[in-house]
């Protein structure tokens, strides 16, 4: 592994700019394990939906890194809900157990963490699926002086059913926490359920929340080779501000009614599609600036929207819902997606067996002319799960893979130079991994939550590996 990673970094020497003079680059992407730390011994472990509740990637943050200090979530095999800290590059972790336990085996029902810089608060979302929700925030300026503070569960408030007060929906599933540029804490979420669920967002301004609304809409009428749906949900990617304060999403579309599909084994997952918000979430725009939606109004960005697949795909190809995407240093969108790719057949049969034997990623970036490009990742995914996607200070791209295994490609090279750093060997990990997107700006480090794989509701170890990346 260390010949690929010294060969990954001596690609990128020089690169050239939008006005085609040659200038020099950053170093390519390199990893080097730093270690692993064990948050869990024996971790909460039953497979639903093909994943684990403990490190479902679409969680987005229950790994998380603000002011020198790394942040983590997870069910104990009590299942209890802990939350965990440590100073970053410790070796031990301190935990806190909060009074709620797991009411579902079900993976969709992970933890998320927020931070709302405006009273250095930490926000947890957990436990739900198309139903409640349970929500704690810490004391006011608990992380911005996290050495002052002791870390006890005196430091958290009364675990709730509403956002202090604040009811948003009976069906309410995905929370990924964002923060805004001023420091904002915004909550995005689904309302309703598969195949008929609305995007929506709620925003705390550092002494209350207020529910912004849905975004989304599930009506329209989608047409494939095969038939017609008339009820659909938008699954995002992601959710990112980038440097300049726009606010990205990358997105699939689920259609409800299977005849849309050439066989009921597949999933109706389609197209991937692209909008933007400049202000703050409440009007979006396609890839071309046209409004298609306002948050809490009339107009709802809907299938039918012009302007908004920026790369066609039918739902033939068991296409991934909630991949990944990351902005660059330039404010560029970047995505993972997955799927079956043509030369193996043009109808997956099913979708779990299909994925594994012939899925793909794909890296599908914004370019600095304004147009998309898609690269396959000549890494098999040998698993039905998910991929997610950072990138380093010098806009290098990284995708880790199902297992822990991290594949990279230079900016350099217009990321046409993907190679596989590391195979994941020793970790054991299960499959999908929550990465910590928060620290690759913080320390130049890749961090990522994976649990150990093992059989049935036995228990297992839950960890975090770092990896260093170009400093």
């Amino acid at each position: 592994m260390r010949r690929r990673t010294v060969l990954a970094g001596a690609l990128a020497a020089t690169s050239v700019t939008a006005a085609g003079t040659a200038r020099a680059a950053g170093p390519g992407p390199s990893v080097t394990h730093r270690g692993t730390t064990r948050l869990d011994p024996q971790a909460l472990y039953f497979v639903s939906f093909d994943g684990l509740v403990n490190n479902n990637s679409f969680q987005k943050n229950g790994l998380l890194t603000h002011q020198g200090h790394q942040y983590a979530a997870w069910y104990t095999a009590s299942r209890n809900a802990v939350v965990a800290r440590r100073p970053l590059g410790a070796g031990t972790w301190s935990t806190v157990t909060l009074p709620h336990r797991l009411k579902a085996d079900d993976s969709h029902n992970v933890i998320s963490l927020g931070v709302s810089r405006t009273d250095g608060r930490l926000h947890l979302n957990m436990d739900s699926h198309s139903d409640g929700f349970f929500y704690v925030k810490s004391v006011a300026g608990l992380l911005d002086d996290p050495g002052g503070t002791a870390w006890t569960p005196s430091v958290f408030g009364p675990v709730r059913t509403t956002l202090d007060g604040l009811a948003l929906t009976s069906q309410f599933t995905y929370p990924q926490f964002v923060a805004t540029p001023e420091g904002r804490l915004q909550l995005s979420y689904r309302a309703g359920v598969s195949g008929d669920g609305r995007c929506a967002l709620a925003e705390y301004d550092g002494a209350r929340w207020t529910a912004l609304g849905e975004w989304t809409g599930a009506t329209g009428t989608y047409t494939s080779a095969h038939g017609s749906s008339t009820a659909r949900n938008m699954y995002l990617h992601g959710l990112d501000y980038d440097t300049r304060g726009r606010l990205h999403a990358l997105f699939t579309w689920r259609e409800q009614n299977a005849a849309v599909m050439c066989s009921r084994g597949g999933i109706t997952n389609h197209d991937t599609g692209y909008v933007f918000s400049d202000d703050r979430g409440r009007t979006w725009r396609n890839d071309a600036g046209t409004v298609v939606g306002t948050t809490g109004g009339p107009d709802k960005v809907c299938v039918g929207d012009s302007g908004l697949v920026v790369d066609p795909l039918s739902p033939d190809h068991s296409l991934m819902n909630q991949e990944s995407q990351f902005t660059d240093s330039a404010g560029r969108p970047h995505a993972i997606i997955s799927y079956v790719p043509g030369r193996f057949g043009r109808c997956t049969t099913g979708y779990v067996a299909d994925r594994t034997a012939h899925g793909r990623a794909f890296h599908l970036r914004k370019n600095a002319s304004g147009g998309w490009q898609k690269t396959e990742i000549p890494v098999p995914l040998g698993s039905s799960q998910r991929t997610k996607l950072v990138l380093d200070r010098y806009d290098n791209a990284y995708a880790v893979f199902p297992f822990g295994r991290i594949a990279a490609a230079s900016q350099a090279s217009g990321y046409t130079d993907w190679t596989l750093l590391f195979d994941g060997g020793g970790l054991n990990a299960f499959g999908e991994v929550v990465v910590d997107e928060t620290r690759i700006r913080a320390d130049h480090v890749l961090s990522f939550l994976y649990q150990e794989k093992s059989t049935g509701t036995t228990p297992s170890a839950l960890h975090v590996a770092d990896f260093a990346l170009p400093a």
